[in-house]
């Protein structure tokens, strides 16, 4: 890993752009492929926008097969991290402590086993559907009111810093800070340099890994991915002696809340599907209606639903907390788009809905793989020109 400060090389196989996990993994993949890459981070530093935000999860329950295979890629990257990269005793603070969605709700509970069934048809063998009683003889703190539960064991959390930095230092990329990419020229109908504001890089390939910027900047070769960004939230408190360290991360399927244990106390987030769209920010702002809506008991986010313990919590009233904001990236149908763009020699590494940390290493490689003709275009279900069915919102 090699940073620079000033203008970056006038040359390159590769230019990506984005300094957070997605830039970072994709850098780490292309030049462990031998392709002299650069990567563009318009912030003085790396992953201060949008990565650093994240609650950090990871998980094989999703509801449907492509992604469930594009992460479990990536748990086998996190749970070798180290051995793959190099980085002897490198520790991505990785917590094997499982994934609770729970309900009070019979038609939800359905769903629940609907989805458990076609989770184990995809080979996610190890997901369990818990009665009420049975979830909470494992999980005491857990609502009377709780009937059903789907929990997988090897499912759970990480430093998602220390992933970015992790992929960053494992590869042999040079790092660009303190730029802005600003435009990119075409030659012969296909991407020829990138432009920057400290001067051009001549390259035959550029991947647009930038999060929430990732639609304004290939709107700038011409291209409208449609992505859509809106604003996320995480609560963190740092101290709560309620909370139980080896708790898994809890989902409560009625109301979208979740939390997951974090230093003494938890991260917590909801991800309200009212919430309306908003321009790409360089500083999101945040909102101290999104805690009261979390911790406060009467509210219909409230995290209390699920776990009682968090009622006493709020009338205690005098535990610290942070609030940090960022941007989800949505396509139409949740999924991200991997892989080349209609102008040649521009790819997509983006659009991951809220998932780019757990689909970081999986979705990167499948984009170098794209850039170096090793995958099939056509056989790859994250393609820019597949059919969009929009999705119903996921709780996370």
């Amino acid at each position: 890993m090699e940073v620079r400060r000033g203008d970056p090389p006038t040359t390159a196989d590769l230019v990506v752009i984005g300094g957070g996990v997605l830039g970072a993994a994709t850098a780490f993949y292309a030049t462990r492929a031998g392709l002299r890459t650069v990567v563009i981070e318009r912030r003085p530093l790396l992953c201060t926008l949008t990565t650093p935000v994240a609650a950090g999860g990871f998980r094989l329950q999703f509801d449907n097969p492509e992604e469930t295979e594009l992460v479990r890629e990536s748990l086998t990257v996190f749970e070798h991290f180290s051995e793959i990269t190099g980085l002897r005793g490198y520790d991505l603070r990785l917590q094997k402590q499982g994934y609770l969605f729970v309900t009070t709700r019979q038609d939800t509970a359905r769903r629940q086993a609907e989805r458990v069934a076609e989770q184990r048809a995809w080979g996610v063998t190890d997901v369990e559907l818990l009665t009420g009683d049975e979830a909470r003889y494992r999980f005491p703190y857990l609502a009377p009111e709780i009937i059903s539960a789907r929990f997988r064991a090897g499912d759970g959390f990480l430093d998602p810093k220390r992933l970015t930095y992790g992929y960053a230092l494992a590869s042999s990329a040079t790092f660009v800070l303190d730029t802005a990419v600003t435009g990119f020229t075409l030659a012969a109908g296909r991407l020829a340099r990138v432009e920057t504001s400290r001067g051009s890089i001549s390259t035959p390939a550029a991947v647009i890994a930038a999060g929430p910027f990732s639609g304004p900047l290939a709107r700038l070769a011409g291209i409208d991915p449609g992505f859509t960004t809106v604003r996320r939230h995480r609560l963190t408190m740092p101290e709560v002696p309620e909370v139980p360290p080896d708790a898994p991360f809890v989902i409560d399927e009625d109301n979208g809340a979740h939390w997951r244990p974090a230093y003494q106390g938890a991260y917590l987030v909801f991800t309200d599907p009212t919430t309306p769209p908003s321009e790409p920010a360089w500083d999101v702002p945040s909102s101290s209606d999104f805690v009261f809506q979390l911790l406060d008991p009467t509210s219909e986010h409230a995290v209390a639903h699920a776990c009682p313990f968090w009622r006493r919590v709020w009338e205690r009233g005098s535990d610290h907390w942070i609030l940090q904001a960022g941007q989800y990236t949505y396509t139409p149908d949740h999924r991200p788009f991997l892989g080349p763009t209609p102008v040649p020699g521009l790819y997509l590494n983006a659009g991951y809905s809220g998932h780019g940390i757990m689909g970081s290493a999986g979705g990167s490689r499948r984009v170098v793989d794209l850039i170096l003709g090793r995958a099939d275009p056509r056989l790859n279900p994250f393609r820019w020109d597949r059919p969009l069915t929009h999705r119903p919102f996921d709780v996370i």
